[in-house]
């Protein structure tokens, strides 16, 4: 598949590459975690005001998980009660937090009109395969129980996240299937599907970009205890037998990117399964994109989008 880059993403892309940014897999977690948040600080546009910003922790046996509850301008309640997006971040399970994505989920809050509840899972290499998965679970179980506390309708309740977050909300989807709580819907952008990552995109030239096929080995490494977790469907979804009776869902892929065919091929594999799917693709960006809303307009426009849909799921 021939890739070409909108030219604000190759722009974006050269300045990278000319300020010399070390690829993470030259560093330390610590080292990486501090430059992911540092160099998105260039590339995120100013945070939108809403209505309240809160921490909040879900209590649970293993452990307190932190949470940030977004609460927007305009809310679409019902007797009082509004849907609600448990958003999980992106980072390959080892680098971002609650702050790298926090205007992604202030923009999601306000343009869909809902509470997004933000998840600061632990991250590897401290904790490894399953802890995110686990803490993705307990969090989103925790928010449905306590719905009634938190303003929130149970019947609307999503799931969403990108990258190793789109990862996470969809083995969340997977695992409410069989043990609850109903989710309405779930949003995985430029999703993690498949540790085997042999699909061609992995290695097309011009999908490696900020992250690359070496980056995402560094991620695996650090995530997995051994390879053989790699066919566990909570660390790889596309492995179950079986994707019917999932909710509905949105699902991103970007053109430049090593993940396009394992989202793509999700993607099909949901609408096969009879899932109503949303799928959107957005050939001239690279992974990534959506928190770089300053330098970027297609991560707007990717964010109104997915805004729009959450609006139908009502």
């Amino acid at each position: 598949m021939t890739v070409t880059l909108d030219a604000d993403a190759a722009a974006v892309l050269q300045a990278f590459r000319d300020a010399g940014r070390p690829p993470y897999e030259t560093l330390s977690a610590s080292e990486a975690r501090a430059l992911y948040l540092k160099g998105g600080e260039a590339a995120r546009p100013v945070p939108p005001d809403l209505a309240s910003v809160r921490a909040l922790d879900a209590t649970e046996p293993a452990g307190a998980i932190p949470l940030r509850v977004y609460r927007p301008l305009t809310l679409r309640e019902n007797n009082g009660r509004s849907p609600c997006l448990v958003f999980f971040h992106g980072g390959g399970w080892v680098i971002g937090d609650l702050d790298t994505h926090d205007v992604v989920c202030r923009t999601l809050a306000n343009e869909g009109q809902l509470i997004v509840i933000a998840v600061d899972y632990r991250l590897a290499p401290e904790h490894k395969f399953p802890a995110a998965v686990d803490d993705a679970i307990a969090a989103t179980e925790w928010i449905a129980d306590n719905a009634g506390s938190l303003g929130i309708d149970p019947a609307r309740l999503m799931v969403g996240g990108d990258s190793a977050g789109g990862n996470l909300a969809a083995v969340v989807s997977l695992h409410a299937r069989e043990a609850g709580p109903k989710i309405a819907g779930q949003v995985l952008i430029y999703p993690a599907t498949d540790f085997r990552m042999s699909h061609p995109s992995h290695s097309e030239p011009e999908t490696s970009c900020l992250l690359t096929h070496s980056v995402i080995r560094w991620f695996r490494d650090h995530y997995l205890n051994n390879l053989s977790d790699g066919e566990d469907w909570r660390a790889s979804p596309s492995r179950v037998e079986s994707l019917e009776g999932l909710p509905p869902a949105y699902v991103l892929t970007a053109g430049a990117d090593p993940l396009r065919d394992e989202g793509d091929e999700f993607a099909e594999r949901l609408r096969k399964a009879g899932v109503p799917v949303e799928h959107k693709t957005y050939p001239g960006q690279f992974h990534g994109f959506i928190t770089m809303g300053k330098l970027l307009p297609k991560a707007g426009v990717a964010l109104a989008d997915i805004a729009a849909w959450l609006r139908t799921l009502d």
